[in-house]
């Protein structure tokens, strides 16, 4: 990214970046470099990075492919699951089909049940997850991390030390730290660009493989942003909305869209691909590799655990360091874990902070736009 582009360039090549990334991922392919395709956050990507594997995402936002995955799967089922097993089965997307492996999470009863269909047709990995954040569940999160390792290193005939864990784990971090720099200019009142735009940068971030290079790009992207708004260059004030719940990528962003569209802007983001992927860094201090990538990760607070009081610890912090006027919801069609915490949120910033709170139950169908445009402008009129 060269410094001479101007802001809404920068912006739209990272929204990009997933398409643009297809064809990097096909170069790599061909030098003998594995792929690794991953679906969730608690994935520990420094073992993988550690080999020097590309890691990608294999999550599908879409509702391209959702017909053909309900040939296998209930039409009742999670979008996210159907769209990303549709295409999976379609070989629609080149991440599916160029990966060496597949790793996925027993984050969700839905997903553990797919992951048996793609097993029929890739390599996969299941990963263990302990349902409770807890010492117990630490110890086990730490030996599923080193099983991770071994199964690598016996399917890829490599050697994964704890000194090149120990590098991941600082360039990781070092990602981590540029990114939260990113989004924590949207602290400013009034903010210095748009939700969309911010969110676009930091799911397209994650289909740059180069971390160095990405750290100095969005090291730049940051200097820029913070030099335009010092000279005046910035959005007019808005209600300030802070989304929470389920993944907001994709066919969800319509919620994204319909807040800003109406008048508002979102300025944070607790759910996956927002502040629960980037707010904590692993321990680099801890002598004991595996033990402090399996406490950042359990850390993160999903609605998969129970109790969890790290996403309220976070949501709390979010809205005093943020001052959203309004907190919305998306909560995926049958993403029970969210929806059922949803009412646990709901109190948590009506009680304890006084805000405004919208519930946004959808798919990745444009079918319901209309519906969501008209509640979520009722509630910017109501701020």
């Amino acid at each position: 990214m060269e410094l001479i582009k101007d802001l809404p360039s920068v912006f739209e090549e990272f929204a990009e970046q997933r398409k643009n990334s297809f064809l990097r991922v096909k170069e790599l392919k061909e030098k003998g470099m594995p792929v690794i395709g991953v679906f969730c956050t608690y994935f520990p990507q420094e073992i993988a990075m550690a080999m020097e594997a590309c890691v990608v995402g294999l999550c599908s936002t879409s509702d391209e492919t959702v017909r053909d995955a309900e040939q296998d799967l209930p039409s009742n089922l999670c979008p996210l699951i159907k769209s990303s097993y549709g295409f999976a089965l379609t070989d629609k997307c080149p991440f599916f089909y160029f990966s060496d492996l597949i790793v996925g999470e027993t984050t969700c009863d839905g997903k553990k049940k797919m992951y048996e269909f793609l097993g029929e047709f890739k390599p996969v990995h299941i990963m263990e997850l302990p349902n409770r954040q807890s010492e117990s569940g630490c110890r086990m999160y730490r030996e599923e991390i080193i099983r991770f390792r071994e199964v690598l290193e016996e399917r890829f005939g490599v050697e994964i030390t704890e000194e090149k864990i120990r590098q991941a784990i600082h360039t990781r971090n070092e990602e981590r730290r540029a990114l939260k720099s990113l989004y924590e200019l949207m602290r400013l009142d009034p903010v210095p660009m748009k939700g969309e735009q911010l969110y676009g940068v930091l799911f397209g971030s994650t289909f740059r493989f180069d971390k160095s290079r990405l750290v100095a790009e969005i090291d730049a992207l940051v200097a820029k942003i913070r030099r335009e708004y010092d000279e005046g260059k910035h959005l007019e004030r808005m209600p300030r909305i802070l989304v929470t719940g389920s993944p907001s990528s994709g066919g969800a962003m319509k919620v994204v869209r319909a807040i800003e569209e109406n008048g508002g802007v979102v300025v944070a983001y607790e759910n996956c691909g927002g502040s629960k992927s980037c707010d904590e860094m692993v321990d680099e201090d801890n002598p004991d590799v595996y033990d402090a990538l399996a406490r950042r990760y359990l850390n993160i607070g999903c609605s998969c655990m129970t109790p969890n009081p790290n996403r309220f610890d976070l949501m709390g912090r979010l809205i005093e360091e943020y001052k959203p006027d309004a907190v919305v919801e998306i909560v995926l069609q049958a993403c029970h874990t969210y929806a059922v915490e949803s009412t646990r949120i709901k109190r948590f910033v009506q009680d304890n902070y006084g805000l405004p709170y919208l519930k946004v139950e959808t798919d990745y169908s444009t079918t319901d736009i209309g519906q969501i445009n008209t509640r979520v402008s009722a509630l910017i009129e109501m701020i």
